[in-house]
């Protein structure tokens, strides 16, 4: 399965939206989305579910703890 920040980065480029850009949606600094991507940081609860509900994934999916994307 695949890890946080590559899931990030596979739904980031599925829009083909920028490191920029999509630290713009969710009000973070680029390096702060870049640390997200890189497997440095990750983002608190609120900010996952936000993330989850914009890409409309399931959390699950989102951390890499499936492969089903869709919510239930």
């Amino acid at each position: 399965m695949s890890s946080f920040g590559q899931r990030m980065k596979e739904l980031r480029k599925e829009r083909n939206m920028t490191q920029q850009s999509t630290a713009d949606i969710f009000s973070v600094k680029l390096r702060t989305y870049q640390g997200y991507e890189y497997g440095e940081s990750y983002p608190e609860v609120a900010k996952l579910i936000a993330i989850a509900d914009y890409f409309d994934v399931s959390l699950d999916y989102l951390v890499g703890r499936s492969d089903v994307r869709e919510r239930q």
